[in-house]
C-alpha cells in the first residue's frame, strides 16, 4: 500500500510488505529528508522501518518518526487494530523510532512494553503514563505462539545505549533497528542491487557505527550463536537479504580495524539530556576520520566505578559532554572518579550539553588544567538550539584532540620512510587548488595539490582529501563543490590563508573575497579559474580518499596566466 501526503515538496509515503511467513514491514519512506541525526548529509532520503508479527499473539517491532503520525496510524489500522496488538517491542528509544509510542498506547492501552531495562526508563520520561512493561535480557524469549518464538540480543550503543535486536527462530529474521541500515530511500525493499546501495551503507557506518566499533563486534559476536539469520529487518533503508553475509562481513572487518587503533579516546557523555547524545556522536565522528579509537560511555548506564578507572587510565584523551547539574548522584560519582582517574599526559576536551541545567564549563576546565591535562580544543558553549554548524564544530572539534594525541605518532612515521624513496616521491609535482564546499548552512576549504584530470567523457577529475579534513563530509557522493585554480605568481595570499590551521568551527572565508557558483559553493575571486563538481564515487586511498568528480561548469578569469605549481621536497607529508 502507498500513501501520499498532501505536500509535493517533501514527500512522504507508506509501503506494507509480507517479507516472512506472518511478517510484515511497515515502511514510511522520507523521500527528501536531506539533514540527519548528526547532522551529516542524505543523498537519497531515509525510510523508517516497522514491523509487525502475528502468530497467536501480535507484536509490534518499532513506530516511527512524528512526521509520519498520521499515515503510519492510517496504514496500521488498515493491518489490524491496534487494540489487538499483544505486545509493542521496543529496540531503542531514539525519537525517529519511538516517536508514535505515545500516540500508539493511547490506541492499545493494555499494550505490554517489551524492552531493554534502560529504554524502559527512557519511555516512563517520554510518554508521561502507566504502561505495562517487560523488561529484556540477553537470550531471554518471547513466544508469540504458531513457532514465532523471538530471542532478544542486548546491542547497547547501536547506536544509542537501550538498543535491543530481536530474532524471530521461525522465519529466521532478525530485527536489528539503526545497526546495518543505511539512508537510502527507494520502493526496493530488499538490498537486490548491491552496487547502488554499498555506499550509503558505508557512509552511514562511517557516522553512526564507527565510533562503536566494539559494541559492533560484541553484537556481531552475540549474532553468531543464533540460527542462521535470512533477513536482517533493519530500521532505515532496504532490509538485507540477498547480501546477509556480504555486508555484516564489511561491518565485522571494519570494526575489527577501528577496534585494533593503536590510540584510543574516552568519550564520557548523559544520553537522553540535552542534545548531549547528538553531540558525542559527531565529537566521535571527528576522532574516527583520524584513526583513533573512541570508547563511547554513557554515564546514566551506571559503568561500575572500577572499570571507569580502567578505562580512563588507557585513554591518550577523554572528552566530556557536561552533564546537568541536578544530575543523579551515580552520575555525579562518575564525574568525580574520571577527574580522580586522569593523568597529565593526556588531553581532554569539554562540550556543554545544551540542556538548560548544565554544570559551569569554566570549573571543569580548570579542574583538567589544574590536573596537567591539554585542552585540544576551546570548550563547546550550546547557547541555543544546535545548528548544523555546531554538529561540524563538534565533529572538528573531535579530529583536533584526534590530531593532538597521534602527533607523536605521525611524526615517527614521517621519519620512517627511506631518504631516497621519500625524495623521489617528492619529485612529483602538482598544481595548487583550493577546494570550496557548502552544504546547508556548513561550508569549509582547503588547499589542495593532488589533482588530477581523471576523464573525458564525462569530463572528470581525481581528488585525494585526507580522511581527517574537515571538508571530507561535505565531498560525499551527490555532493558539489568548486575546485579553484591558484595562479603563479599570486596564490601567496590564499596559500598562507588556508593553510593555516582553524579552530573548530571557524569561518574559513573571514577576509577572503568570494563570490557563490550556481551549486552554492564559494568561488574565490582571486583565483585564475573555478570549476564546478559533482562528486560521482569514492575510493579509499589509505589516509585519503580518492574523490572522483564530474566538472560540469568552469571559468577562466585571466586566459594568458599560469597555473601555480607546487613542487615538494619529501613524499611522505604535506
Amino acid at each position: 500500500m502507498v500513501a501520499l501526503t498532501e505536500k509535493t515538496k517533501k514527500r512522504l509515503t507508506m509501503q506494507t510488505v509480507e517479507i516472512a511467513p506472518q511478517t510484515t514491514a511497515i515502511r514510511s519512506l522520507d523521500w527528501d529528508r536531506d539533514r540527519f541525526d548528526i547532522e551529516f548529509g542524505l543523498q537519497n532520503g531515509t525510510t523508517y522501518n516497522s514491523f509487525l508479527i502475528r502468530g497467536e499473539q501480535t507484536a509490534l517491532v518499532d513506530t516511527s518518526h512524528e512526521k509520519f503520525r498520521q499515515l503510519f496510524l492510517d496504514t496500521l489500522k488498515g493491518l489490524i487494530n491496534p487494540a489487538d496488538i499483544h505486545y509493542l517491542i521496543i529496540s531503542h528509544t531514539e525519537p525517529d523510532h519511538s516517536g508514535l509510542v505515545k500516540d500508539f498506547l493511547q490506541l492499545a492501552p493494555d499494550v505490554t512494553v517489551v524492552g531493554s531495562k534502560v529504554a524502559i526508563q527512557f519511555l516512563e520520561n517520554l510518554v508521561h503514563r502507566p504502561f505495562k512493561r517487560r523488561i529484556v535480557k540477553n537470550g531471554d524469549r518471547l513466544d508469540l505462539g504458531n513457532g514465532h518464538e523471538l530471542e532478544f540480543v542486548i546491542a547497547p550503543n547501536l547506536h544509542w545505549p537501550d538498543t535491543i535486536f530481536t530474532f524471530d527462530h521461525k522465519t529466521q529474521t532478525l530485527f536489528t533497528c539503526d545497526a546495518f541500515g543505511m539512508h537510502y530511500c527507494s520502493d526496493s525493499t530488499f538490498d537486490e542491487d548491491l552496487k547502488t546501495i554499498e555506499a550509503d551503507f558505508e557512509y552511514y557506518y562511517e557516522c553512526l557505527m564507527a565510533p562503536n566499533a566494539r559494541s559492533v563486534l560484541s553484537a556481531l559476536k552475540r549474532m553468531a550463536e543464533l540460527d542462521k539469520i535470512n533477513i536482517i529487518a533493519t530500521g532505515h533503508g532496504p532490509l538485507l537479504q540477498h547480501n546477509v553475509d556480504e555486508l555484516t562481513g564489511r561491518y565485522r572487518t571494519w570494526s575489527q580495524t577501528q577496534a585494533k587503533a593503536e590510540t584510543s579516546i574516552g568519550l564520557f557523555y548523559v544520553s537522553d539530556y540535552g542534545y548531549s547524545d547528538r553531540l558525542a556522536q559527531a565529537v566521535a565522528t571527528g576522532i574516527t576520520k583520524t584513526g583513533v579509537g573512541v570508547e563511547m560511555v554513557d554515564l546514566r548506564g551506571g559503568l561500575d566505578l572500577q572499570e571507569l578507572r580502567e578505562l580512563v587510565g588507557r585513554c591518550a584523551g577523554i572528552v566530556v559532554g557536561i552533564p546537568p547539574a541536578s544530575g543523579a548522584a551515580h552520575i555525579q560519582a562518575a564525574i568525580s572518579t574520571i577527574l580522580g582517574s586522569v593523568n597529565e599526559k593526556q588531553a581532554v576536551g569539554i562540550f556543554e550539553s545544551g540542556g538548560g541545567d548544565d554544570e559551569p564549563i569554566d570549573p571543569f576546565l580548570s579542574q583538567f588544567r589544574n590536573l596537567g591535562l591539554t585542552p585540544a580544543f576551546p570548550g563547546i558553549r550550546i547557547k541555543q538550539t544546535p545548528t548544523e554548524n555546531t554538529y561540524k564544530q563538534c565533529e572538528e572539534a573531535g579530529t583536533d584532540i584526534g590530531q593532538l594525541v597521534t602527533r607523536d605518532r605521525s611524526i615517527k612515521q614521517m621519519k620512517s620512510l627511506g631518504a631516497d624513496l621519500d625524495k623521489a616521491l617528492g619529485r612529483i609535482s602538482g598544481g595548487l587548488y583550493i577546494i570550496t564546499a557548502k552544504k546547508g548552512d556548513v561550508s569549509s576549504a582547503m588547499l589542495a595539490s593532488w589533482v588530477s584530470q581523471a576523464s573525458f567523457k564525462p569530463l572528470g577529475i581525481s581528488i585525494a582529501v585526507a580522511k581527517d579534513r574537515a571538508i571530507e563530509s561535505l565531498m560525499q557522493v551527490g555532493d558539489k563543490f568548486v575546485l579553484n585554480v591558484l595562479e603563479e605568481g599570486n596564490y601567496q595570499k590564499l596559500m598562507k590563508h588556508f593553510l593555516k590551521r582553524f579552530a573548530p568551527g571557524a569561518d574559513r572565508f573571514e577576509g577572503v573575497r568570494t563570490q557563490p557558483a550556481e551549486n552554492g559553493a564559494p568561488i574565490l575571486a582571486d583565483a585564475l579559474a573555478y570549476m564546478e563538481c559533482e562528486v560521482i564515487s569514492r575510493m579509499d586511498g589509505g589516509d585519503h580518499w580518492i574523490v572522483y568528480s564530474s566538472v560540469y561548469a568552469g571559468r577562466v578569469s585571466k586566459p594568458d596566466a599560469l597555473t601555480a605549481v607546487h613542487h615538494r621536497k619529501v613524499g611522505n607529508h604535506y
